[in-house]
């Protein structure tokens, strides 16, 4: 009935906190209120499976993160099921218990957010999982049993049962940086120059050539700690582990 739909309507506002804001009009609403109240409409009809379509794109950093927030905090309240559409890796990290991965039409790879970021199982889900570092190549053994991935610049010591011609991709996250070359168990360890870097507010994006180009990420007090700038010579290093190799 519609008193049942208007009852439903103001328990939701509620839990939302956007009761004041029902009978304003659209044109008089911050983007992130916009959003609230479409959300609160939605969920007054207690729906068995919620569709949210790029809910948080058009609103600012600050308020995508609040409203990102409210959504994990009623999800785990209401436990409805919620099918969130994104083009944002990082906000499909922050939100989803499972995610899949649509390119070219189809769906490319089903997992846990853990799954998907550790564990690409083709280029392009490592590149939508910001991977960043990735490479064709050939895995071979050698006589002692080691797997290496060789590519036409460098050879990775890796840990694998794989072989043959694959892909690897190594995390910015996973690399070592350093001035000096550091005294580590981790089996990849090289010189390089840094090329380029990109300044990420309390984060540093470095590129480091070898050859070839490894993407690193420091924070902004580890840059300004070590001295860190383009031109500068410097030492990478990784653990055979944190290549995933596919």
């Amino acid at each position: 009935t519609k008193q049942e739909a208007e009852a439903a309507l103001d328990w939701v506002a509620g839990l939302l906190d956007v009761s004041h804001l029902l009978n304003r009009k659209p044109d008089t609403l911050s983007g992130g209120e916009q959003q609230k109240v479409a959300l609160a409409r939605a969920l007054s009809i207690k729906p068995e499976v919620l569709l949210l379509d790029e809910p948080l794109s058009a609103l600012d950093p600050e308020t995508r993160e609040g409203v990102q927030k409210e959504l994990r905090q009623l999800h785990n309240r209401l436990k409805v099921t919620t099918i969130h559409v994104t083009h944002d890796f990082e906000e499909a990290i922050a939100l989803g218990d499972h995610i899949a991965v649509l390119g070219e039409g189809c769906i490319k790879q089903v997992g846990t957010p853990e799954q998907i970021f550790r564990q690409p199982n083709s280029e392009f889900i490592a590149r939508f999982a910001m991977a960043r570092n990735i490479f064709a190549g050939e895995v071979i053994y050698r006589d002692d049993g080691t797997a290496i991935f060789c590519t036409e610049d460098i050879e990775l010591a890796v840990a694998t049962d794989l072989r043959g011609r694959l892909h690897a991709s190594v995390r910015p996250e996973d690399i070592l940086i350093s001035p000096e070359p550091l005294h580590s168990s981790a089996r990849n360890s090289f010189g390089g120059i840094i090329t380029h870097l990109v300044d990420r507010g309390s984060t540093f994006y470095l590129t480091v050539n070898l050859p070839p180009d490894f993407i690193c990420l420091v924070t902004r007090r580890s840059l300004e700690e070590m001295g860190l700038a383009e031109g500068q010579k410097v030492y990478i290093t990784f653990k055979a582990s944190a290549i995933h190799i596919f």
